[in-house]
């Protein structure tokens, strides 16, 4: 499988192709956002792994560029940002996974390899489950017609569930992708943020969209 590298840091591009390549993909690398796009819209790859901070192009300008032209090959942001309203902007804007920096070889090779299993995925701009609207683009939802005030940590925790409607995510993989790298699996972090989640996306409202699966983690799902 060929993966495309768009980081402009040699050492960590070299790294990165240097271990993707002792395990079996085929590396090419391009050092700006400008190129990056070029090669990740005509060469046929099978991820892209992007880093934000980009000259020519930022990393957010890649992603727009690949989406709005149709390209659906799945993206795995590198970044040193943590932020919150980071991550939203990226799962908002096509990215199929986020990862901070400095970060484990070895974790990023499972991402790699867990993108490359679940394959492209359409990029959504408007999701509905029963009578929940949730625009991921302008960051509102919605219930029977009535605004869900969020806050931007439930919305990325909902947009999450919901890009993935069906699909029961760990509480491990939702701390990874709506708080930091670094999470102690020991908290209840998650548990609490969904509890208050469901206040405002269920408790409302019929039927029940957010489950738990015991052992497991958390669905997004309409349940007959």
């Amino acid at each position: 499988m060929r993966i495309l590298v768009i980081e402009d840091q040699a050492k960590t591009a070299a790294y990165l192709r240097k271990g993707l390549s002792e395990h079996g993909f085929v590396v090419d690398l391009a050092e700006d956002g400008d190129e990056g796009l070029r090669l990740a819209g005509s060469a046929g790859y099978d991820l892209v792994v992007l880093d934000v901070m980009l000259p020519r192009r930022d990393g957010w300008s890649v992603i727009e560029g690949l989406r709005g032209g149709g390209c659906q090959t799945p993206v795995l942001v590198l970044t040193a940002r943590d932020a919150v309203d980071d991550r939203v902007k990226g799962l908002e804007l096509g990215a199929d996974d986020y990862l901070v920096k400095p970060f484990a070889f070895s974790e990023l090779l499972a991402r790699v390899r867990s993108l490359l299993r679940r394959g492209p995925a359409p990029q959504l701009e408007v999701v509905h489950i029963a009578d929940l609207e949730i625009d991921l683009l302008r960051r509102r939802a919605a219930r029977t017609g009535r605004r869900l005030d969020l806050t931007p940590k439930e919305f990325a925790l909902l947009s999450l569930l919901a890009r993935r409607t069906g699909e029961v995510l760990s509480r491990t993989v939702i701390a990874e992708q709506v708080w930091d790298m670094n999470f102690d699996s020991d908290t209840n972090v998650v548990d609490v943020a969904i509890r208050r989640l469901r206040r405002k996306v269920d408790d409302p409202f019929e039927p029940k969209l957010v489950h738990t699966v015991r052992g497991i983690g958390y669905v997004l799902e309409v349940r007959g």
